[in-house]
């Protein structure tokens, strides 16, 4: 049974072109079968700092009991991220970026010793052999233009933690001809092998 983890991030709960776009990318992967895990991050995450750094970078096995605690979501979010083959995230570009819930996201899973470790050769992302799809929404930033500052630092970003294998299905521009690129986007949805 394949595993889906599916994560939306933007603001709106409802006329979400990415909640609508991500929720179909799931369920497409889920209908022979496949389990979806859901994690909506609208609600927020916490910011790393200080203490939370600290906790990282004390050995496992020498944290305190506060140490474990503050990094508790951290590790629940990366062993959601390990039992995903596939991992869906609905991500709508704010101000030409991602929204700043997302970017906590990541920073909560992006961890030295647990997603990736350094090498004598460079970092080497942990969390291979798994396939993510962006599901992309803008009203006014095309996907891969000079001011979309969101799809090439997630590409980066997640394949820096293993995750390489990434394709987009974007409804970007929406501010001008939107049924039509909704309608697009929403045609490439059953095109993505499964």
């Amino acid at each position: 049974m394949t595993q889906i983890l599916h994560i939306d991030s933007s603001a709106r709960q409802s006329e979400s072109v990415t909640r609508e776009l991500s929720q179909s990318i799931a369920e497409r992967f889920a209908k022979d079968g496949g389990m979806i895990v859901r994690r909506d991050l609208s609600g927020g995450l916490p910011f790393i700092d200080a203490a939370w750094v600290g906790a990282n970078f004390t050995p496992a096995d020498q944290r305190s009991p506060e140490q474990v605690e503050k990094l508790a979501l951290s590790e629940e979010l990366v062993a959601e991220l390990e039992a995903a083959e596939v991992i869906v995230i609905g991500v709508p570009i704010y101000n030409f970026n991602m929204p700043a819930v997302l970017k906590a996201w990541i920073d909560l899973v992006a961890r030295a010793g647990r997603t990736f470790r350094y090498t004598e050769n460079g970092p080497v992302g942990l969390l291979t052999g798994k396939r993510v799809i962006l599901a992309v929404a803008s009203g006014g930033t095309e996907v891969g233009s000079p001011i979309d500052h969101m799809t090439g630092y997630l590409r980066h970003v997640l394949g820096f933690i293993g995750l390489s294998d990434v394709e987009i299905i974007a409804a970007d521009a929406l501010a001008a001809d939107a049924a039509a690129k909704l309608d697009a986007a929403r045609a490439a949805i059953p095109q993505l092998a499964a």
